[in-house]
């Protein structure tokens, strides 16, 4: 019977951890974002390279990813992956790119590190979400979506952090846009 009881305990260990529940659960926080983070780093390694990476949030699923990502920039190949609570990692396309002569496809794409990260991502949701409370006096601000905005000419100088927030029954959605250092360029709605 002790044998039965940790096989159940070990079976069911590996259904939540393999569902991905820790990466969707995560809250919109600074810590839920580095969470995520490591997540994605444990998945695609810690030098993975990428073009585009969106977290957005369902209540009935709750968070939602999609990146593109690469190991190996010089081979011009990315992934598009999706991750929810539903489809755990899912690889939709594979994307060839084409560089500009004389460039490095890397230039082109940015890493998780101390220059664009998610923690900072999160500190700015929950930024954004004090501010809307104070300055819309609008309750329990809703996390919608955010991302990270690197330009296509790879001008890393140019790339943003992007926020979007939503009264917590549905409504209007606020957008907030950031320098990589946290400076607010614009809200808008």
């Amino acid at each position: 019977m002790k044998h039965l009881k940790t096989t159940v305990v070990a079976l069911v260990l590996t259904l939540v951890f393999s569902c991905g529940g820790g990466t969707s659960n995560q809250p919109a926080t600074a810590d839920g974002f580095s969470a995520i983070e490591q997540d994605l780093k444990d998945k695609f390694g810690s030098d993975a390279y990428y073009t585009d990476l969106n977290i957005s949030y369902d209540k009935s699923v709750g968070n939602m990813l999609s990146l593109t990502v690469t190991d190996a920039p010089e081979s011009l190949k990315m992934g598009t992956y999706v991750f929810s609570q539903h489809t755990s990692w899912r690889q939709d396309s594979e994307v060839t790119l084409e560089v500009p002569e004389g460039t490095k496809a890397a230039d082109f794409m940015f890493q998780l590190n101390d220059k664009i990260n998610l923690k900072k991502l999160g500190e700015l949701v929950e930024l954004s979400s004090k501010n809307l409370t104070k300055e819309k006096d609008i309750d329990n601000p809703a996390f919608e979506m955010a991302f990270i905005k690197f330009p296509n000419n790879g001008d890393i100088q140019k790339a943003e952090y992007v926020v979007k927030l939503e009264p917590e029954n549905g409504g209007t959605s606020f957008t907030y846009r950031y320098t990589l250092n946290g400076e607010l360029i614009k809200m808008y709605y």
